[in-house]
């Protein structure tokens, strides 16, 4: 009698804390020591304090001991931290990944317009990344934006290219939507 596969099972935690090192060092040691396996992370810094996701995977006990363990971990290290069980994303064979990007003068609206435009046309997204600066030359405030988006299947690229450029323009946007590459061709 043959046992059944193990379903790999998987928690989602997001951490903020003021030492992104030490964020990254305990929380990855805290998965290690439970024996679940990191799967993504990410860390950005957001003023005073960073910011950090965790997709780990393991079995259950693993998961249980490494959810049940955090609360005393983030209350030690001066952190917070929330947690939440996942499964794993489903394959989208059939999606196509691409990269807009955004560059104006800041104003509050642009990134939830942006989000909104995707929303209208059935567009997932994957990343996105917003950062303002103060310009050198006139000392306004500006925006970078960089949304990460897969487009469903069928879609006709030229015309939603067309309607993103034509968003754009209406909204006074230094826009480009291009066809993702990896960051490490091999």
């Amino acid at each position: 009698m043959s046992t059944p596969p193990v379903r790999e099972q998987f928690l989602v935690i997001s951490a903020l804390g003021r030492n992104p090192m030490e964020l990254a060092s305990v929380l990855s040691r805290a998965a290690h020591d439970s024996r679940c396996s990191v799967v993504t992370s990410r860390l950005t810094r957001h003023g005073e304090f960073s910011a950090l996701v965790l997709q780990v995977s393991g079995n259950w006990d693993a998961l249980a001991r490494l959810e049940t363990g955090l609360p005393a971990l983030a209350k030690r290290h001066e952190m917070t931290a929330s947690v939440v069980r996942s499964g794993n994303l489903d394959a989208r064979p059939l999606a196509l990944p691409y990269v807009a990007y955004v560059s104006s003068v800041y104003r509050p609206d642009i990134v939830s317009e942006l989000c909104q435009f995707f929303i209208d046309h059935t567009i997932d997204l994957e990343s996105l990344t917003c950062d303002t600066y103060q310009a050198p030359q006139t000392g306004g405030l500006m925006l970078n934006a960089t949304f990460t988006v897969t487009l469903p299947a069928g879609v006709q690229i030229s015309w939603l290219r067309d309607q993103f450029l034509d968003f754009a323009d209406a909204m006074n946007l230094d826009a480009l939507i291009e066809p993702w590459r990896p960051q490490n061709p091999m």
